[in-house]
């Protein structure tokens, strides 16, 4: 019937943005999954609290406490002379000022004084500098290379220490959706 009529629906930008980020998120968590067998625990979609924000996985293991933010991008990532990074001609300041808050957050919620509750950047579909760089006191790195580099960190918790802040975490946090 709506073909008789000629109407045309299409996404809106924002949606088209959201279904592209939530493929990313899912990509990331396939990505991390398996740390799980290396003493890891990953949760995924945690909202904020006070906040509007959500993180999109937060991983507890051996290496530390990090909240990771998933990104799909087109394109090349490039760092500017005076170390900034962009998507073209969109700075990623915004993206990565957003992580560090949720990181901050995460830190305020599972207040432990031996851990830092490190930002991370993982990206999707854009080469990453070097495949990992450090700006803003971000790391982001090639999604792909983000497993292998959590797992090559030197322990910092042992086993009682990361199940107690993953049962914490549990308990703190919320799904976002």
């Amino acid at each position: 019937v709506a073909a008789c009529w000629g109407l045309r629906f299409r996404s809106s930008r924002d949606a088209v943005a959201w279904r592209r980020g939530a493929v990313g998120e899912r990509r990331t968590a396939r990505l991390l999954g398996p740390l799980e067998r290396h003493g890891w625990v990953v949760l995924h979609d945690l909202a904020v609290p006070g906040s509007q924000a959500n993180i999109d996985h937060l991983a507890i293991g051996p290496g530390g406490v990090f909240v990771i933010d998933s990104k799909q991008y087109r394109g090349r990532l490039q760092l500017d002379p005076s170390g900034r990074l962009w998507l073209g001609r969109f700075p990623l300041s915004p993206a990565l000022q957003a992580v560090s808050f949720e990181a901050d957050q995460a830190a305020v919620v599972l207040p432990d004084p031996g851990v830092a509750v490190v930002p991370i950047v993982a990206v999707h579909g854009a080469q990453v500098p070097g495949g990992t760089v450090v700006v803003e006191g971000v790391p982001v790195v090639s999604a792909r290379r983000l497993p292998s580099m959590l797992r090559q960190l030197p322990t910092v918790l042992g086993p009682e220490r990361v199940a107690a802040l993953a049962d914490e975490a549990r308990i703190r946090f919320r799904a976002a959706a």
